[in-house]
């Protein structure tokens, strides 16, 4: 666990999720939760050296199943924005783990079983502020990479927790994505008022400059080979051969490739069927 300002602090030991820890006089904030039952009870345990106020709160970035499988095991109450609850409210009370090919971080794992899901409690619908010591916590929705996207911010101590914004060295996720609105996102975050903010990617830890505008090459490639192919209608199955040159600039390790490519192909796939098709997704089953 590392501290990256006054009692606030990150971890990227767990996979598939950066998690971060606020520390309050009232309690703690939590952001994110790891995916395995038994990795949210290690990081439950761990937070109890923080000390603090008694309180816990815990904020979901977004719907995606990789910081959302394991929130039940962190047993506080759970915030996250609108959209977010409205996803929960569809799915089954019940998640069983079952063949999938998504490329997300929790098919890789093994021994997930059946987990029971734990919605907000508390959800809104632009900015929420949470005032448990003599700094205020900021949370703001942010939409582009999935519907119910927000951010959770510090001005005072110049941090932000982005979740999905920037994700370096692997791709995207773009099945619920909306790359325009992204790209926009994205170049909000490029503002000079962010510039001296640590900014903490929801999946690689703290995010420099660079990688954010790197980010904004990606999504812009992959709209532009997107609306090529919808310029001559082609078929959603037409994707397939821009997978290998969207994949090339990014350093990705060997034994990742398979997980990434699979991802890049299910997310564009997708991605191209719901926005030049119009075909409706079942938003958060394809992440």
């Amino acid at each position: 666990m590392q501290e990256i300002a006054r009692g606030v602090y990150i971890e990227t030991a767990y996979p598939g999720v950066t998690l971060g820890a606020i520390n309050l006089p009232h309690g703690l904030i939590l952001i994110d939760a790891p995916p395995r039952m038994d990795d949210a009870r290690i990081w439950r345990s761990t937070l109890l050296n923080l000390g603090g106020g008694v309180e816990r709160l815990l904020v979901n970035l977004d719907t995606h199943l990789d910081r959302t499988l394991g929130v039940r095991a962190m047993e506080c109450t759970v915030v996250a924005h609108e959209k977010t609850a409205l996803v929960y409210r569809s799915r089954s009370t019940t998640f069983k783990a079952q063949t999938a090919e998504t490329g997300a971080e929790w098919e890789q794992m093994g021994g997930l079983g059946s987990v029971r899901w734990a919605p907000p409690e508390i959800s809104f619908s632009h900015c929420m502020n949470v005032h448990w010591g003599d700094i205020p916590v900021i949370m703001e929705y942010h939409p582009g990479p999935n519907p119910g996207a927000i951010w959770v911010i510090l001005p005072d101590l110049k941090v932000a927790f982005i979740g999905d914004l920037v994700v370096p060295n692997q791709p995207p996720f773009l099945a619920n994505a909306d790359l325009p609105v992204w790209i926009d996102t994205l170049q909000h975050l490029l503002n000079p008022a962010y510039r001296e903010y640590f900014l903490v990617g929801g999946r690689s830890g703290l995010i420099p400059i660079e990688q954010i505008r790197r980010q904004i090459e990606i999504l812009r490639r992959v709209q532009e080979r997107l609306e090529q192919l919808a310029a001559r209608n082609a078929a959603p199955e037409e994707v397939e051969p821009l997978v290998s040159g969207l994949l090339k600039p990014m350093a990705i390790p060997e034994h990742r490739l398979e997980q990434y490519t699979q991802r890049l192909r299910w997310g564009l796939y997708h991605y191209y069927l719901r926005r030049y098709r119009s075909v409706p997704l079942e938003e958060d089953e394809t992440d």
